[in-house]
């Protein structure tokens, strides 16, 4: 996995070390000898990792993460912090700041190459989602900025470890802050950590009769947590067991004896990522329903039903299968408003979508393209059954009131209908539309509350 990284510490010879260690995998590596500079290229280049000195003459790396974190721009880049520092307070320090990891000088090859490729591989869908989000844009990214600050308000977390003390000790130093489910069942852990409101889980990988590197890939693998993080409990000294958890996927670790305040710190890391992930998730979601689905109805929109109808014409010739359109609209719906008030046509127009959806078949798309205006696009359909599916409507319309929110106050309410149906001499879609549609003021010309099928 290629990836650029920007490694940051004042002492040059440092500063070579990782060079020539990342190179060497085949990374691109950006360099900065101070906190100001590092800020500056982080911003400016967007790296995809961020290794960090603490012990810096004009800023310190705990300061330097902290203004990444607040900015926008680079609140999503990992930063692990490479420092001489051991000690477990500094540890949490840099936790706390925002990094996602703290490793002490002389760094361990194996666990460094281990740590940036999970790390790398999470900015590679965190990239995916935001790309596809468009939180390029200034005030999309500021409204993502919260994620990062917001109180952890119960956050559900997994722990699948059979050590009794251990898990005592992890439930309480985790309790204030989070809801913590202990289990020592493999296949209950899998059931609970399907539920949508878990955020993270911790998995120990020293379990006695359950193989904690088993369970990581099994929960990497299903559909339903494969982006949940990962955080595991690995003994002092087994670096290569920890390192085989990270290329499975696994997002964090802490090391025995467990530090409860580091414990805190990455848990808390973890599920800030995996909100802010959600929250990206959900954008995308609002973004793709805005793109295609009509806001008041709940129907597709035009800008959907052109492509979905182009698609099925283009289907219907290649196959040599029937076609067939039906559009549709509301009968004198302008004095509906103009007595009752828009809030009134509002509710006629949802409620007429309902019947839509309930009285076209699964096949069907009913969409709706503007004011009271209204088609179903009626794949493999021939004439006969695009005239019952037409009747079916008229008659639900009209032979039931439309209930209002306004006491007392129901509608008579009628469609005019018109269809058209594919044949050899049917060009493109733009034409099978237009026969509908004259169709459909055949209808209206001809008494309304009726269906007319173009000759």
């Amino acid at each position: 996995m290629t990836g650029r990284i920007l490694v940051v510490d004042d002492q040059p010879l440092n500063v070579k070390l990782l060079e020539a260690k990342l190179t060497s995998e085949y990374y691109d590596v950006l360099t900065a000898n101070g906190g100001a500079a590092a800020i500056r290229i982080a911003t400016e280049e967007r790296p995809d990792l961020i290794l960090l000195d603490v012990m810096m003459p004009d800023m310190d790396g705990y300061e330097v993460c902290r203004v990444l974190r607040d900015q926008p721009a680079t609140m999503h880049i990992p930063i692990v912090m490479v420092t001489a520092l051991s000690d477990s307070a500094d540890r949490v320090l840099g936790l706390e700041a925002g990094a996602d990891d703290f490793l002490t000088k002389p760094v361990d090859d194996l666990a460094l190459l281990s740590r940036v490729r999970s790390l790398l591989r999470f900015k590679v869908t965190f990239d995916e989602l935001r790309l596809r989000c468009g939180v390029a844009v200034s005030a999309q990214l500021e409204a993502m900025a919260p994620v990062w600050n917001e109180p952890l308000k119960d956050s559900r977390i997994l722990l699948l470890e059979d050590f009794a003390s251990r898990a005592r000790m992890i439930d309480e130093a985790l309790g204030e802050h989070h809801r913590v489910v202990v289990l020592d069942d493999e296949k209950i852990f899998y059931a609970e950590a399907d539920h949508a409101d878990t955020d993270a889980v911790i998995v120990s990988l020293s379990l006695e009769s359950i193989d904690g590197l088993r369970v990581v890939l099994q929960l990497r693998s299903r559909p339903q947590t494969r982006m949940l993080p990962i955080l595991v409990l690995v003994e002092d000294g087994e670096m290569e067991r920890l390192a085989k958890a990270l290329d499975l996927g696994v997002t964090d670790y802490v090391m025995a004896p467990i530090d409860r305040n580091e414990l805190i710190a990455r848990t808390r890391m973890q599920v800030r990522r995996k909100r802010y992930q959600d929250r990206l998730r959900a954008n995308l979601e609002d973004s793709v329903s805005m793109a295609a689905i009509d806001e008041l109805t709940k129907l597709h929109n035009r800008r959907y039903l052109s492509s979905h109808f182009k698609r099925e014409f283009d289907r219907s010739r290649e196959g040599d299968k029937p076609l067939s359109l039906i559009v549709l609209d509301v009968d004198h719906f302008k004095k509906v408003n103009d007595t009752h008030g828009h809030a009134v046509g509002d509710e006629v127009l949802v409620e007429l979508a309902d019947r839509m959806k309930k009285l076209t078949r699964s096949s069907d798309l009913p969409a709706r393209i503007g004011g009271e205006e209204f088609v179903v696009v009626m794949p493999e359909t021939a004439p006969e059954i695009a005239n019952t599916v037409a009747e079916r409507l008229r008659d639900g319309v009209a032979n039931q009131p439309f209930e209002t929110s306004r006491d007392g106050l129901a509608l008579s309410i009628t469609i005019s209908v018109g269809i058209a149906n594919m044949n050899d001499q049917t060009e493109d879609p733009a034409e099978l539309f237009r026969l509908a549609d004259e169709a459909l003021y055949k209808a209206k010309n001809g008494g309304r509350n009726r269906v007319v099928c173009a000759a």
